[in-house]
């Protein structure tokens, strides 16, 4: 709760300093209310308190899940100064990115429909505009449109589930919806079966799952790179945080509807994003349909159901996050310095920035799930979490998708060290310091994994 109150607050001082002209304090500032927040996350844990007449649960998954976002955020904000060079709408910009984090540490947390709905929409709304943030940009101004449009109709289906399944069960609170479906009552209700799975749908569309991803290459290519890298890990993170909470908690006693159409929707997501991803020649939409392909081994978890599925997502979390927030940053780089986002781009990297170039190889290894990074635990842990739920099909394909993974990933790689563009990139030591934090994030997790895999 009081994390929820200090995100919300730097946001409306965010709002305030365009009228009383101190956008100039404002990274500061930020900065110390996102550290007041992390501070106030570890205080509450181990509580399990519920707020607002039980509508917001703050308890050590929604805690965790809030910290692994405030923290990419703070290195997000790190590298993003550059993106705010228009004075005039810098501080609009700054307030969207803090609104859209509190949507997600609420999803994260909600413990009733309606806070859900809230979660999402505060959330979506910041990203509709935030991908659409270079006006200039004919790319990101489509992105914006396709955006928006797309998640109105899956925020149509949410309302539609959300409203059947009041309707079944005459409560929004999810522990009373829990409790009344593992009466059995209520197993024959068609309002209820199409309540889920309408519910199911636009969750699917929130973390960019197949066939619901169709929006995703397209959005991530024209918003801005650093919007994108945000979009990539905060907006990842809180979807399928949401997700887990809603399906794991609330429909457990309800799994012959939704389990077996959301194994399917795990492995179709897999296979289509790495699939796909091999045919990319643009970096930045190589690593869109990667995004989608890690939601769907993220999805593993949820289909898992048993006691190491949230520990096993909560580290796959942060293994994807600091290297996804890696990988982008070197594009972004990259880009500023070539004026492309494609493969070639990174040609010569390996000869002219050794230092690029090496953090280059331990993000795309981590991606890639290959040891000793943190990717490898991270699809070792759902893959375990899958077998113990007899989901060996599942597990199969996702092995496959893996192998499919390792080869675009290794074309960035090996793009490195080919003769090209030998242009040394000159970049600043913020962009610097996120790479090391990020690169030995991923080293240490993948040496030490038990750092996170014993906290839920």
């Amino acid at each position: 709760m009081n994390t929820l109150l200090v995100l919300a607050g730097i946001g409306v001082f965010g709002l305030f300093s365009e009228i009383f002209r101190f956008k100039k304090a404002l990274l500061p500032v930020v900065f110390l209310g996102l550290a007041a927040a992390l501070v106030t996350t570890v205080c509450d844990w181990n509580t399990n308190v519920s707020y607002f007449n039980n509508m917001m649960k703050v308890d050590n998954f929604s805690l965790a899940f809030s910290a692994v976002m405030i923290c990419i955020t703070m290195l997000w904000f790190i590298i993003s100064p550059g993106f705010f060079t228009d004075e005039t709408s810098k501080s609009d910009h700054f307030t969207l990115i803090l609104f859209a984090l509190t949507g997600g540490v609420l999803m994260s947390s909600f413990n009733n429909m309606v806070m859900l709905f809230l979660g999402i929409e505060i959330l979506s709304i910041s990203m509709y505009i935030l991908a659409g943030s270079n006006k200039k940009s004919l790319a990101s101004n489509e992105a914006a449109f396709k955006y928006f449009l797309m998640g109105s109709f899956a925020t149509g289906f949410l309302l539609f589930g959300i409203a059947l399944i009041y309707g079944a069960t005459g409560s929004f609170d999810i522990d009373v919806i829990a409790t009344r479906l593992s009466e059995g009552n209520l197993n024959s209700s068609v309002m209820l079966f199409a309540g889920i799975l309408l519910t199911m749908i636009a969750m699917a569309f929130k973390v960019s799952a197949a066939p619901f991803h169709f929006w995703a290459p397209d959005v991530y290519q024209g918003a801005p790179t650093v919007i994108t890298a945000f979009m990539s890990t905060v907006v990842k993170t809180a979807a399928v945080a949401a997700f887990f909470r809603l399906f794991i908690h609330t429909f457990t006693s309800m799994t012959e509807v939704w389990h077996t159409a959301l194994m399917i929707i795990s492995a179709a997501t897999i296979l289509v994003g790495n699939i796909t991803a091999v045919y990319q020649t643009n970096v930045k939409r190589m690593l869109a349909y990667s995004s989608i392909a890690h939601a769907g081994y993220m999805l593993m978890a949820i289909v898992s159901m048993n006691s190491a599925a949230p520990s096993a997502l909560l580290f796959y979390v942060i293994a994807y996050s600091v290297s996804s927030i890696a990988s982008f940053t070197i594009l972004l780089m990259v880009s500023n310095s070539t004026g492309n986002d494609s493969i070639e781009s990174f040609y010569g990297l390996g000869k002219k920035n050794p230092f690029l170039a090496i953090m280059t190889l331990i993000s795309m290894l981590s991606l890639a799930g290959i040891p000793p990074t943190a990717g490898f635990f991270a699809k070792y842990y759902i893959f375990i979490a899958a077998m113990e739920n007899h989901m060996m099909p599942l597990v199969l394909i996702a092995v496959l998708g893996s192998l499919i993974g390792v080869y675009y990933y290794f074309r960035v790689i090996i793009a490195m060290f080919r003769d090209g563009n030998e242009k040394e990139i000159d970049f600043s030591g913020r962009y610097k310091l996120v790479m090391i934090i990020a690169g030995i994030l991923a080293l240490a997790l993948g040496v030490a994994p038990g750092i996170v895999t014993g906290l839920l």
